[in-house]
């Protein structure tokens, strides 16, 4: 209790500091470093503000899909539909580099407390893991940004230096992100909260492959290094695989072990997810941590009313290995047709035949909340009482095994490495849990190619691709990927229109769930009298069907989304160039 105390303390002060100026005043008032930094215990303690500070939002990760060509919403982000200027342009403020300080303040801190050394290089791994997570998103945004590594004062001639290249930092990156990878304990606590080694290891895979990918399909950098990048994901990767502990959540209940995953409260109850959950959000009825996520995805009004589109709902295979794109007609089949027989991890991530609340009642596809027809379920507890309050306790995964085998898979994909021991390795056990005969492709697949990746022929890097959607749906990864395989015109409308479910014919009830009670119809108007149960979907402005009489649902016929070579990177935000005339250049195309 006195070290739960002395923790919130030590938050209030930071935040007092962070008040008064977060550049140029101490972070722990009115306490000096030597009285403070005197102990492991200090060192643990202040250790916890990088994970209040570093940790993604539970919005950023369950919602961050929002913005892919994996959904549709109701008002698309402005960067996409409005027009955008580094007036609109935010996360450089001072608010936006405190959690660095707060880093480098410590690093320069507790070289000095008295603690052996390999006590002593435990923190300081965990301090420059964080930093290299806070570097990684920065260099994601703004490309080139300065390179700090010592808490700035008043008068420090660094305070406004000009930005350091994308190499320099991501350079430093990975030295950070390698040391604490050696240095940081491997034990694992129960709630898979805390970062150990292997949380550094799987960190690293994940921000070798970003830069080894980026800089592989982003030939306008001139770099020639994207191969040493991705050894390093690889080989960091295999590390976890090899020697972490860690496994896949797999209990042989294919139709429901996946969503287990995201529906489940204390991790320490259930230890055979936590083998999988390398790092987590916890969520606890008891201490009153919760969050919305239910309410988000069941509420017309509160949420964006995300909904998986088309396109990517065809790319789940079907459950004997086939693709469901060489069926004939595979794109006017109706919906409670198109979900039979298919990859398990659909039926769990949206809403499908047989699917019911914990109170018995069948819950089709409802369209007062999706847009599209595919009804996002992954997050959603069942219980009804959650859909109109923010009290979900479900722990929130940041980092999964499953991710580490996916890096893995698509480095050696990319280094040309990657053949049937690799593919035993690790698309095989995703797709057994999901009840998918893990077939090796016998050839790259059109559809994948047409609708996705036109410049990709290795069929065994389509197939990671596919299971990369797939397995991290609606995980807050899939806009990254799509900035670092240079996708980004599967943003825009006219590549990746909001469509949703075929409707063969318009003022037909339809039978989404398979209960004999009609669900859905289309109409031109409401009419009258309705029929009880049915939710008219009206087309006009927003909703319409690709044929007129028939065809897919397409949400938003009026909100264009656009996509320019520029928006790769951010603009560098104009507050910040008139402050510092040394942040000079603007980033391509954003003058």
């Amino acid at each position: 209790m006195k070290r739960i105390l002395q923790y919130f303390l030590l938050m209030a002060l930071i935040l007092l500091y962070a008040c008064e100026g977060l550049l140029e005043k101490e972070p722990i008032h009115q306490l000096s470093a030597s009285e403070f930094f005197s102990s492991e215990s200090d060192l643990e303690i202040y250790s916890y503000s990088f994970y209040e500070n570093g940790l993604p939002s539970v919005d950023n990760i369950a919602k961050g899909d929002g913005t892919s060509d994996l959904a549709a919403v109701t008002i698309p982000s402005t960067f996409l539909t409005g027009v955008w200027s580094s007036t609109d342009q935010g996360g450089w403020g001072v608010g936006s580099w405190s959690a660095l300080r707060n880093i480098n303040y410590f690093l320069e801190k507790a070289e000095k407390t008295p603690v052996p050394e390999a006590v002593l290089n435990h923190y300081i791994g965990l301090a420059r893991y964080w930093r290299a997570v806070f570097y990684l998103e920065k260099v994601q945004t703004f490309g080139a940004v300065p390179w700090y590594e010592t808490a700035l004062h008043p008068g420090d001639p660094d305070l406004y230096k000009g930005r350091d290249s994308r190499e320099f930092v991501m350079q430093k990156v990975l030295e950070d992100i390698t040391f604490a990878a050696t240095h940081i304990r491997e034990n694992k606590d129960t709630y898979s909260t805390l970062v150990n080694r292997y949380t550094a290891l799987a960190m690293k895979s994940r921000i070798c492959l970003y830069e080894g990918t980026y800089r592989k399909y982003h030939t306008e950098l001139g770099l020639t290094d994207a191969a040493t990048w991705l050894r390093e994901a690889a080989d960091a990767a295999r590390e976890v695989m090899d020697n972490g502990g860690y496994s896949l959540y797999n209990t042989g209940k294919p139709e429901s072990d996946y969503r287990t995953l995201f529906t489940s409260e204390e991790l320490s109850k259930l230890p055979a997810i936590s083998k999988e959950v390398i790092l987590a959000r916890g969520m606890n009825t008891d201490s009153r941590i919760w969050h919305s996520l239910t309410w988000n995805f069941n509420s017309a009004t509160n949420g964006s009313r995300w909904s998986l589109l088309k396109p990517f709902v065809n790319t789940y295979l079907m459950r004997d290995g086939s693709r469901f794109t060489d069926k004939d007609g595979y794109d006017q089949i109706e919906f409670l047709h198109e979900m039979r027989s298919r990859d398990y991890r659909l039926s769990q991530t949206v809403r499908t035949e047989g699917y019911k609340r914990s109170t018995g009642a069948a819950a089709p596809p409802d369209f007062a909340v999706t847009l599209t027809g595919y009804h996002i379920m992954k997050w959603s507890l069942d219980d009804p009482k959650h859909d109109g309050q923010g009290f979900s306790t479900n722990s929130i995964p940041i980092i999964r095994y499953a991710e580490v085998l996916l890096n893995y898979a698509e480095a050696k994909a990319e280094l040309g490495e990657f053949g049937s021991t690799e593919w035993n390795l690790t698309i095989k056990p995703l797709r057994d849990r999901a009840g998918v005969a893990s077939t090796e492709p016998q050839d790259a697949d059109s559809y994948l190619q047409e609708a996705f990746f036109p410049g990709v022929t290795d069929k065994y890097l389509l197939e990671i691709r596919r299971e990369r959607g797939i397995e991290l749906c609606f995980e807050g990864l899939r806009y990254e990927d799509l900035m670092r395989w240079k996708r980004g015109e599967l943003l825009s409308s006219a590549k990746m229109p909001f469509k949703g479910i075929y409707i063969p014919a318009k003022g037909v009830n339809y039978d989404l769930n398979g209960d004999q009670q009609a669900d859905v119809c289309v109409v031109d108007q409401l009419p009258s009298p309705t029929t009880p149960g049915v939710k008219y979907v009206i087309l006009g402005s927003n909703m319409t069907l690709t044929e007129g009489d028939k065809g897919h649902l397409v949400w938003g016929w009026g909100v264009t989304r656009k996509w320019e070579e520029k928006m790769y990177l951010r603009p560098i935000p104009e507050t910040a160039i008139t402050l510092n005339q040394n942040l000079l250049p603007q980033n391509e195309g954003w003058d």
